[in-house]
């Protein structure tokens, strides 16, 4: 089985600092929505991995976060995808949750229950908590350049075996293409 994991603000959707609260605040990354349907056509399973720390920071509730999610959901069934589990931590950064980014709880999670080894799993985020998490559960960290992308690309810390992309849809180009 292939699997693909996705972060999603700022990989499928725009990312904002205000946090994306409601379905009308979500807005999709140009080509993403196809970038999905690609990996599907190509034999991938695609899971979205997010951090929602907004929950806890009762920005929104699990509602809001559902009717996002539904949203993003019908977008991609639209484009002829399929996004088939969607992983989410609601917590801030504290030390009993192993499971928020740059942990790599949620990602040994995702393999677990896919039964399938992390090694040669892609992850394609955009900021260096991905990277790293990537990294701390044995996926593949890939970058794209959207949202936090291209400020994470600057930083020293990224994993050093972090392929890089443009957007999603370049990334779901080359990675179908290879596999």
């Amino acid at each position: 089985m292939k699997i693909v994991v996705l972060d999603r603000d700022g990989v499928i959707n725009e990312d904002s600092d205000e946090y994306v609260k409601n379905p009308d605040e979500w807005t999709e990354i140009p080509g993403s929505i196809e970038a999905i349907a690609r990996f599907n056509r190509a034999g991938f399973r695609v899971v979205v991995a997010t951090n929602q720390a907004g929950i806890e920071r009762n920005l929104f509730n699990m509602t809001q976060l559902n009717s996002i999610n539904q949203k993003m959901h019908s977008k991609v069934k639209k484009a002829g995808g399929k996004i088939h589990a969607i992983f989410y931590c609601p917590c801030l950064d504290s030390p009993s949750c192993t499971c928020r980014k740059p942990k790599p709880g949620m990602l040994l999670d995702i393999a677990r229950r896919f039964n399938v080894s992390p090694e040669g799993i892609p992850f394609i985020g955009d900021s260096l908590r991905d990277l790293k998490a990537a990294e701390n559960a044995g996926y593949i960290p890939i970058l794209v350049l959207t949202g936090n992308g291209q400020k994470t690309r600057e930083n020293p810390e990224i994993p050093p075996n972090t392929v890089i992309y443009k957007t999603l849809a370049h990334a779901a180009k080359n990675i179908t293409t290879i596999n």
